[in-house]
């Protein structure tokens, strides 16, 4: 991949204006210090006239005369000096800009790991080398993320796609095969797939940040989600429970909603295999707020839980429930809360299980 040039005119480098700078600002200081000398000598009278008001050359007027070559001369060197001395000093000072260009070339032919690392104190250029690293860190983060997403995205859903194939294949194989069985079977997987296909279209949704934002009370939220998952949670044997105030917010109502419940979902799904609890509690802080989610289960380690929001991450035996679902749930929290401007904190509890708390800005207004 080459670098991209935009279709300009060549013109005249850094280096060499700075240059001309120099020696045009040196030359005009010292031809106005010139200019300003002779006017103090012209006005402490070497020039004289006679009685009839005719000039008439005195010594001073022949000294003037003879400063004028000398004059030239200074300013002769003043150029020359000022060219030699503005190349060398622009030079030293344009040669920072020189690791940076060798840098973004680089960066630009697709090696994204290249860093400038400026050395010396801390000013402009050091300022700009610096963010100029930690971009190139973080476009180098995201786009391994977005790799190591579509690489998880294709074999999830090559999955069901080459399970379902083996089930027609067999059916077409043993045309006595039980019908039914195979349809629920292929119900099953094409589920699966068109949950995950949804999941995916959600994520992409929240990514672009393509929302109206409108007036929404969290907490209502949270008892929806709670209520529309309570059966899911008799039948996991999970006491659900849910308290706290009136939480608003600013955003997208859907997929606050759908936040709201992947949370709910993860912990109802995620806990002990009996007698587990979820507790679902909203407020309110300053400037902010706030939605937690904690359940009990299974020991975890601050480690483990930091994947969790990973995509199609599901802990260590979380993927052979039958209610794993897709991989997705807290990347898709994780998602909408930053596609809201808010914060996403994982904390695994003293007594097994995890605390899930997003904070959103609070809404200015009713």
């Amino acid at each position: 991949m080459g670098v991209v040039t935009v279709g300009r005119p060549p013109g005249l480098s850094v280096r060499l204006k700075l240059t001309l700078s120099y020696a045009g600002f040196l030359l005009l200081a010292g031809a106005l210090l010139l200019v300003a000398v002779g006017a103090f000598l012209l006005r402490q009278g070497w020039l004289q006239t006679n009685e009839a008001g005719a000039v008439r050359e005195t010594p001073g007027t022949l000294f003037v005369r003879g400063f004028a070559p000398t004059a030239a001369a200074v300013v002769v060197f003043l150029l020359v000096f000022g060219l030699l001395g503005g190349w060398v000093l622009a030079g030293r000072m344009l040669a920072p800009l020189d690791r940076i260009t060798h840098a973004t070339r680089t960066a630009a032919t697709g090696s994204l790991s290249c860093r400038i690392r400026m050395p010396g104190r801390r000013d402009e250029f050091r300022e700009l080398a610096d963010a100029f690293d930690m971009m190139l860190a973080q476009l180098e983060a995201h786009i391994a993320e977005q790799r190591r997403f579509a690489a998880n995205a294709s074999h999830e859903l090559r999955t069901p796609l080459a399970i379902s194939k083996t089930l027609i294949d067999v059916a077409r194989a043993d045309p006595h095969h039980d019908t039914g069985e195979l349809l629920e079977r292929l119900h099953t997987v094409n589920r699966r797939a068109i949950d995950l296909t949804e999941a995916l279209l959600l994520l992409s949704r929240a990514n672009q940040r393509s929302f109206t934002r409108e007036h929404v009370d969290l907490s209502l939220l949270a008892e929806e989600a709670a209520e529309t998952l309570h059966p899911l949670a008799a039948k996991h044997g999970v006491t659900l429970e849910t308290s706290g105030d009136v939480a608003p917010t600013s955003g997208s109502p859907a997929l606050l909603r759908q936040l709201a419940t992947n949370l709910v979902h993860n912990a109802i799904v995620h806990n002990l295999p009996e007698r587990g609890t979820v507790r679902v509690h909203t407020g309110v802080r300053p400037h902010t707020t706030v939605l937690t989610v904690e359940n009990t289960g299974e020991q975890l380690t601050p480690h483990l839980v930091a994947t969790f929001t990973e995509p199609f991450q599901r802990g260590t035996e979380r993927i052979h429930t039958d209610q794993a679902g897709v991989g997705l749930g807290l990347a898709i929290v994780k998602t909408v809360t930053e596609a809201h401007a808010g914060t996403l904190t994982l904390t695994p509890r003293v007594g097994g299980g995890l605390r899930i708390t997003v904070e959103l800005p609070a809404a200015t207004g009713g």
